[in-house]
């Protein structure tokens, strides 16, 4: 680990020695690896090129990323232009390849740069890797615009909102804090953030307990709706066992008979389904 640093100025020194490519010998390599599938040509293309792949990550620097990640990553986006470089299109391969550089290494910042995953759509990428260099320019000496002001005018040179905005200015402006990171102590023992988390859900015994409660509950309804007759059984699941319950008045119509008679009959359902479940249990008669 200690000889890390030597070994990347050892790499980047060679990079910086790489010779330059002619545009014909640019050509040649590229056409021999597209058509021939030549290694050789391809290493010494992206060779090269390797000293692009390092101005373009010492651009991301700032994001407090390690620089040869971020090198590592411009070179998996030097290889990823190779393979999709087209040599017969009259266009010199360092100024295709800077996109897929850049866009490889901005993908690594957005996902290493914070736990919480962030800048998924183009603007949104737009405003995390601008929004300093515009806030710096906009907020310059002199300058009398409040922050909102300020926000307004980055949000509308990128195409975003200004919440969106002052969201990604929060983020930028701490890092990440860990939920066991120690924030104090109580009765001498050191307490972190995760102490202070209040969760609504029941425990996991609770959580346990009430589903086989339930499930108990379900089994004793449905050796109790044994004692109802059809009519009766279809009257209470259409009134009370469905999520959007049909009225009386409905109900009375499909079974040819009055709204009151089905309340009549409902009652009495109910009824019957009370005293069959009391025979069963009483212990729940008498609790009540």
């Amino acid at each position: 680990m200690p000889r890390r640093p030597a070994a990347n100025r050892s790499f980047v020194r060679a990079a910086m020695q790489a010779p330059y490519l002619a545009r014909e010998e640019e050509h040649a390599l590229a056409v021999r690896w597209k058509e021939e599938r030549d290694q050789q040509a391809l290493h010494l293309l992206t060779q090269a090129h390797m000293r692009l792949v390092i101005a373009v990550a010492a651009r991301f620097r700032n994001f407090g990323l390690p620089m040869a990640d971020l090198i590592q990553e411009g070179h998996v986006g030097l290889l990823e232009a190779a393979a999709r470089f087209e040599p017969d299109r009259n266009v010199r391969f360092s100024t295709y390849a800077t996109w897929w550089i850049r866009a490889s290494i901005q993908d690594y910042i957005l996902r290493n740069w914070s736990i919480v995953r962030g800048g998924t759509s183009s603007a949104q990428k737009a405003l995390f890797f601008n929004l300093r260099r515009l806030r710096a320019k906009l907020s310059g000496a002199g300058t009398t615009k409040t922050e909102n002001e300020v926000h307004q005018e980055i949000a509308l040179a990128i195409g975003v909102s200004t919440d969106d905005v002052a969201t990604m200015a929060a983020r930028l402006s701490g890092p990440d804090t860990s939920l066991n990171a120690p924030i104090g102590e109580s009765d001498g023992a050191a307490s972190d953030r995760m102490d202070f988390l209040v969760c609504a859900q029941p425990l996991p015994d609770e959580a346990v307990g009430e589903a086989i409660d339930g499930e108990r509950r379900v089994r004793w309804l449905r050796q109790a709706m044994g004692v109802l007759t059809d009519r009766e059984m279809r009257i209470l699941k259409e009134r009370r066992l469905r999520d959007d319950g049909a009225t009386l008045e409905a109900i009375g119509e499909r079974l040819g008979i009055s709204k009151e008679r089905v309340r009549q009959i409902e009652n009495r359902a109910l009824e019957k389904l009370k005293a069959a479940l009391l025979t069963a249990h009483p212990e729940f008669g008498a609790s009540a």
